[in-house]
């Protein structure tokens, strides 16, 4: 069978979808918040939790900047969807059923939900110290140093992705 062929059955039967666009900007992220600085210089716990609390940091940094232009509210939606999916895979690759998995995933949307906006509020304050000790380092205060690392890092994105068209930032054009 072709390429041509097998890409056409493929698409007839799983037609591309309108978040499959955001795929690699969502891998960006990912990427960004399994990044090894977080957790060695930053004092992440590098633990399931810790890299689900980094890996959402950054997707409030790109969320935030997206809610932000009307137009790309669409872009959001579809970005947490991404996020949702990752999150269930994730969850069935452990091991979990069907029951447990959902009761998972929503938990984990709930957090996504209350971590944005507290990030919201510290980033529009610029004061996001109390929002990463209790969202980053679970209460658990980590050093000075610590702290200054992951907040002085996030504080580079987000202004980074603040002077971003968003265009740019859909299309995953991130240099961090």
């Amino acid at each position: 069978m072709s390429l041509f062929s097998r890409k056409f059955f493929s698409n007839l039967f799983n037609p591309p979808q309108p978040k499959d666009a955001l795929i690699p900007l969502y891998q960006k992220i990912v990427e960004q918040g399994r990044n090894p600085y977080w957790y060695e210089q930053g004092g992440v716990k590098d633990t399931q939790d810790g890299r689900f609390d980094m890996i959402v940091a950054i997707l409030s940094i790109i969320l935030l900047r997206l809610e932000n232009d009307e137009d790309m509210i669409e872009n959001s939606v579809y970005l947490t969807e991404l996020f949702v999916d990752d999150m269930d895979g994730q969850m069935r690759e452990l091991g979990m059923g069907d029951v447990v998995v959902g009761k998972h995933v929503g938990k984990m949307v709930g957090a996504l939900g209350g971590r944005l906006e507290a990030y919201r509020k510290a980033y529009n304050a610029a004061d996001i110290d109390d929002a990463l000790i209790r969202n980053l380092y679970r209460d658990e205060p980590p050093s000075d140093d610590q702290l200054h690392v992951v907040r002085n890092g996030l504080i580079s994105i987000y202004e980074q992705v603040q002077a971003m068209h968003c265009a740019k930032i859909v299309n995953a054009e991130l240099n961090w």
